[in-house]
């Protein structure tokens, strides 16, 4: 049970409203900014704006998975209203508040640093990665479908990454009965991508390895579809960025040479945003539960 902590929910698409639902079943109190528009009601979770929450007694803010942007603007579907997170407001904050957001960025990481709080980055987590891979792959197969005129069955399918989403989107399109080939550095994800019985191939020679490709899915989140690369796709290879933003593919070349790529970050809460909200709902809770029990002095 949560009885007795503070929590700001700021901001978010539909998976906060899982947060915000699991959160109140475990009885804490809840300032919800940013979602002023919501019809729904939540017991014991209070509409509030930015200016008139008590930061001094809040044990933890709940941030949406993009986090905030590089103007400490934080994203808000439910609210017309701009709201954005301080160093001011984090300085007001007990020292043991802890911010929970998916992901970060440098502005981010400087008011945590300034205001010497505790950062969880929720994405950085395996079990958490790994259990989003499951909204994030049905999506991509989603995509490609929309925007193909021929099956994912008997396509050459690249995958760049072999992280936790790289792994699933390998698998599963491998399973649909693409010919499926990855591409890593590690000598190890070579060995796995090996042992999954798709293709390996070194980043290295991406540009001659994506030159008979129908899908390219990207999963690396740095420029690694670059212009160069796109020169060697065929023009109707359909590009698939999962990266977070701004991906890594070259938007603009691709436009200009007539490729087809979509920028997909954040699948999970757009094709299953319930599942999604219910995956970060239950790893918030737990870390939530544990924080409270350290502060009693039940944990060592």
């Amino acid at each position: 049970m949560l009885t007795g902590m503070q929590i700001a929910v700021i901001g978010g698409d539909a998976r906060q409203l899982e947060i915000i639902r699991k959160l109140t079943e475990l009885d804490a109190k809840l300032s919800l900014i940013g979602f002023e528009q919501l019809d729904h009601a939540f017991t014991g979770a209070v509409k509030e704006k930015m200016e008139e929450v008590d930061f001094l007694n809040m044990d933890a803010i709940l941030l949406p998975v993009p986090g905030t942007n590089l103007e400490g603007q934080i994203e808000t579907i439910f609210s017309n209203e701009k709201v954005y997170l301080t160093e001011d407001i984090l300085l007001q904050t007990p020292g043991h508040c802890t911010i929970y957001s998916g992901i970060s960025n440098p502005f981010l990481n400087g008011i945590i640093k300034n205001s010497k709080r505790n950062l969880v980055q929720l994405f950085e987590r395996d079990d958490v990665a790994i259990y989003n891979s499951i909204p994030t792959v049905e999506g991509t197969i989603m995509m490609a479908i929309q925007h193909t005129d021929f099956t994912i069955h008997g396509s050459n399918v690249a995958v760049l990454g072999l992280g936790r989403v790289g792994m699933s989107v390998a698998r599963t399109f491998h399973a649909l009965g693409a010919k499926v080939k990855v591409g890593a550095r590690k000598s190890e994800h070579l060995a796995r991508i090996t042992e999954m019985g798709v293709e390996p191939f070194h980043l290295n020679d991406v540009e001659k390895e994506v030159s008979s490709t129908d899908i390219l899915i990207n999963t690396i989140p740095h420029l690694i579809v670059s212009a160069s690369v796109l020169s060697k796709l065929p023009a109707h290879t359909l590009i698939i960025d999962l990266a977070s933003k701004p991906g890594g593919t070259d938007f603009r070349y691709a436009e200009k040479r007539g490729i087809k790529a979509l920028l997909a970050p954040g699948l999970p809460g757009i094709v299953a945003p319930k599942s999604a909200g219910q995956i970060l709902a239950n790893v918030l809770s737990q870390l939530l539960q544990d924080e409270l029990l350290k502060r009693k002095g039940k944990v060592q």
